[in-house]
């Protein structure tokens, strides 16, 4: 019998593609001689390479019409045993119906966000787990994988990290806490000027830097937590992917909401605090395969409404986190390091 030939299809984003390696990892688990093909957008790319989980990664640009066409006369030519789409979204799942792929397994009515997305699929899996990284593991288990949830562990350039660490040592950091303030939407990020006196406070009670992870648009937001910094001195960085995941991987902590950071955290095994709003940690929480489960500190308050409401202000339950709250969960992390 020829070994199966599978479609992974999850366009982006950061975090997402996170929660969907374990799932990928159940299925290189059950089926390693076979291949593997993960279909993502061009700026994720080193990010699935990091995981060395598939056989192959395509890129494709769902904007572009060009994109479009020629990665749908790549699957047709493939001959794939059955596609995946751990998206669910009309964009995902209409490239393998429209590359011919015979069985496309994918969720049901009752999960995808986009109306009428399952009629494209074969297979429709109504998830029961709460997590989306274990129902994304259920989708696995419907291709034949014999568990939804592998180990996988991410790696970097040889260069990438030597000057990564570099730089660290240029500016006389060796034990820091990674902040990452910003996010998708404000809804759901801390206010800037608490993560600003959380900095103060991890270097006049911890003796620590912390460094800012700054995407593109994250210009206001990183200024703000700096003026609320004081003497603290926070370094911003403005990396890429590669050099972000060594800042991560050898930080003493992470701090962030429910953003892509922090889930690239918790895959490369450092310990989070996660500060939660509108959305609920138990299906968008940090996931960790195995023993370490417990690793990690999720913060949000009682009163929280989950609501994945998307905003320009925090959410009012995001207020009542105060600094000090915060700063002890840190405290207790960086303390379980020494």
């Amino acid at each position: 019998m020829s070994e199966p030939r599978f479609l992974v299809v999850r366009l982006g984003s950061l975090g997402d593609i996170v929660h969907t390696f374990p799932a990928v990892a159940g299925l290189r688990e059950s089926f390693p001689k076979a291949d593997i093909v993960w279909l993502t957008h061009p700026r994720w790319k080193a990010l699935v390479e990091s995981s060395e989980l598939a056989t192959e990664i395509w890129e494709v640009e769902t904007r572009s019409f060009e994109s479009v066409r020629d990665i749908l006369g790549r699957i047709r030519k493939k001959h794939f045993t059955a596609a995946i789409d751990y998206q669910g979204l009309w964009k995902s799942a209409a490239l393998p119906f429209l590359g011919r792929v015979p069985r496309r397994i994918g969720f049901s009515s009752h999960s995808v966000r986009e109306f009428g997305v399952p009629l494209l699929y074969t297979d429709r899996v109504r998830t029961t787990p709460t997590h989306i990284a274990e129902q994304n593991g259920e989708l696995s288990l419907q291709a034949a994988a014999r568990n939804g949830g592998g180990k996988f562990s991410l790696s970097v350039p040889s260069r990438q990290e030597a000057f990564a660490l570099q730089l660290l040592r240029g500016f006389d950091i060796d034990r820091y806490v990674v902040l990452s303030p910003a996010g998708g939407w404000r809804s759901k990020c801390w206010p800037p000027e608490r993560y600003g006196e959380l900095c103060r406070q991890i270097h006049a009670n911890l003796g620590l830097r912390c460094i800012l992870n700054q995407g593109p648009g994250d210009e206001a937001c990183i200024a703000a937590v700096k003026a609320g910094s004081g003497d603290a001195a926070p370094l911003a960085c403005t990396s890429s992917l590669h050099q972000l995941m060594v800042f991560l991987r050898n930080a003493l902590c992470v701090v962030g909401g429910d953003t892509g950071p922090l889930h690239l955290a918790v895959a490369l095994g450092t310990p989070v605090v996660a500060v939660f709003g509108p959305t609920d940690p138990a299906r968008n929480g940090p996931y960790r395969v195995g023993a370490d489960s417990e690793k990690d500190i999720v913060l949000r308050s009682p009163r929280a409404v989950t609501s994945y409401k998307r905003g320009d202000q925090p959410d009012p339950s995001l207020l009542e986190l105060e600094v000090t709250t915060v700063f002890d969960a840190v405290r207790r992390q960086v303390e379980a390091r020494r």
